[in-house]
């Protein structure tokens, strides 16, 4: 077999990624036909900047998706070696490929002689898993404590607000890298953090069903007694690790999550919950001298329902927006953990321990390196587009 040409991988590598272009293609069609009715999400799409991040974030997030769910689009094993790869260029015919394999690797191979699309593919989904999610944990952290700080201000405000503040003081790259040590790890501190993080989703939800429909008894305690049933399983799944610290009622122990993943997840939440706490008190101390805000007192309302259900939606634009952001900067802190070796397991194919792996030799074999940091450049600049679209369109209301 011979050497690839380079429209030949762009080919091949096109058509592997057959699955992303149509869901693609059908997202957006059932956006573009239903957009008047999907509120902020539908004027996105009257933004050309939005439009583009969002396809490229969606792009990764497919791409994630079918690897991780489907085992669609890698070409080989992202951990496995091949005889005689090891730096080959891009478009390298695979040695002793059988039937049914694959032929070539589309961007070459690595210093350890493994397919680099494959482990660029397979990062996609690592991300796609811990950024969101920890983000949108940080965010129940964030709001939870955000919002009757600023509502209340006082004494509960000062001393939420010293916390935060202590935190921020901390250099988030050295506070992340004592968080991921093995050290700390031993120590079981990374555990004991997740059974507090882990608990406000549960406060969160509980406290914005009561809210709502507290004049509904029958309503809310069917609502709280399903959700937190639900929540409560997650909740325990989560925190339990057999053999370790933490372990009790493993009957219910849905799934077990690796200790380095858990820590990195941990550290995300830890880091980023304080400053979203200042951006959700601060929205909650201007929008609560709002008239509408004053209506709903002067109408009886409860206090937590005005925080929940008066002043968290008409914060929802710099939220959104923040957040999308806030999953980019989370990417970047996840490459930048695992160029160091931090987190999760070395041999793990996430981009940061990819792009440390190919700097090595970057003078002489580039492609190892460049490939995942065109990933993840990619994917962080696709976020900071589709927030800078969602801004635009959300200061339009």
């Amino acid at each position: 077999m011979d050497l690839l040409t380079w429209t030949d991988i762009i080919t091949q590598a096109f058509i592997r990624l057959g699955p992303v272009w149509v869901a693609l293609v059908i997202l957006f069609l059932v956006s573009f036909r239903y957009k008047r009715s999907l509120g902020l999400y539908g004027k996105l799409f009257d933004s050309t900047i939005g439009m583009i991040g969002f396809a490229i974030v969606m792009f990764w997030v497919f791409a994630g998706f079918f690897a991780g769910a489907m085992d669609w689009i890698i070409t080989h094993d992202p951990l496995a070696q091949f005889s005689g790869m090891k730096n080959k260029v891009p478009g390298t015919p695979l040695r002793g490929a059988e039937d049914g394999d694959f032929s070539h690797l589309l961007c070459g191979g690595d210093h350890l002689a493994r397919d680099v699309f494959s482990r660029m593919i397979a990062g996609s989904t690592i991300v796609i898993i811990i950024a969101p999610m920890a983000t949108l944990f940080a965010f129940m952290v964030g709001i939870t404590l955000g919002v009757p700080a600023g509502y209340y201000g006082g004494r509960l405000d000062t001393i939420i607000s010293f916390i935060a503040n202590l935190i921020l003081a901390f250099p988030v790259i050295l506070l992340f890298y004592l968080l991921v040590t093995p050290e700390i790890r031993l120590t079981g501190l990374p555990q004991y953090m997740a059974v507090v993080l882990f608990l406000f989703p549960l406060i969160f939800y509980t406290v914005l069903i009561n809210s709502r429909f507290y004049i509904i008894p029958v309503r809310r305690n069917l609502l709280l007694g399903v959700g937190l049933a639900v929540l409560a399983i997650l909740y325990i799944s989560l925190i339990n690790e057999k053999g370790s610290r933490i372990s009790f009622l493993s009957f219910i122990d849905l799934f077990d999550v690796d200790a380095g993943l858990l820590t990195v997840f941990v550290s995300v939440v830890f880091v980023n919950s304080p400053t979203v706490f200042r951006i959700v008190r601060g929205l909650t101390m201007d929008i609560k001298t709002r008239d509408y805000v004053a209506a709903a007192q002067t109408r009886g309302e409860g206090a937590w329902y005005i925080m929940l259900w008066e002043i968290l939606p008409n914060a929802r634009g710099p939220l959104i927006v923040d957040f999308c952001l806030r999953i980019g900067y989370t990417t970047i802190l996840l490459g930048t953990l695992g160029f160091f070796g931090l987190g999760l397991a070395p041999e793990d194919p996430n981009w940061g321990a990819t792009i440390n792996d190919g700097r090595k030799l970057l003078s002489i074999y580039p492609h190892p390196a460049l490939v995942p940091s065109f990933a993840l450049l990619s994917l962080v600049l696709g976020l900071n587009l589709l927030a800078d679209g969602l801004r635009e369109e959300s200061l339009k209301d």
